[in-house]
């Protein structure tokens, strides 16, 4: 959830957003946990690697904050797929920023 956020945080999508919360709530998130998460950021040390790696932009960036990731805890097939997540998230998010601009 808190990647999700992470990722999804400059949307401008109300309803995604409201969904969101909700979602958090039911998982015992706190309003300052799901803060934190849009701000790309945990109070879990290990959730903020994922997050990281799920932020990550560039091949290099991408390469060491998998490192980190690992230091953390998260093993090989877990970044991956956070790397996959990011990969459809921010896709839509991509396509929305080319047809209405900055």
């Amino acid at each position: 959830m808190s990647i999700e956020l992470a990722l999804t945080a400059g949307s401008g999508d109300g309803p995604l957003l409201r969904r969101q919360d909700a979602d958090a709530r039911r998982l015992g998130l706190t309003g300052a946990e799901v803060d934190a998460a849009r701000e790309g950021s945990s109070f879990d040390f290990p959730i903020s690697q994922a997050i990281a790696l799920a932020l990550a932009s560039g091949d290099e960036d991408r390469a060491v904050r998998r490192e980190r990731a690992a230091r953390a805890g998260i093993d090989g097939p877990t970044c991956l797929e956070i790397e996959h997540l990011a990969a459809v998230l921010l896709k839509p998010l991509s396509a929305k920023d080319r047809h209405h601009g900055p």
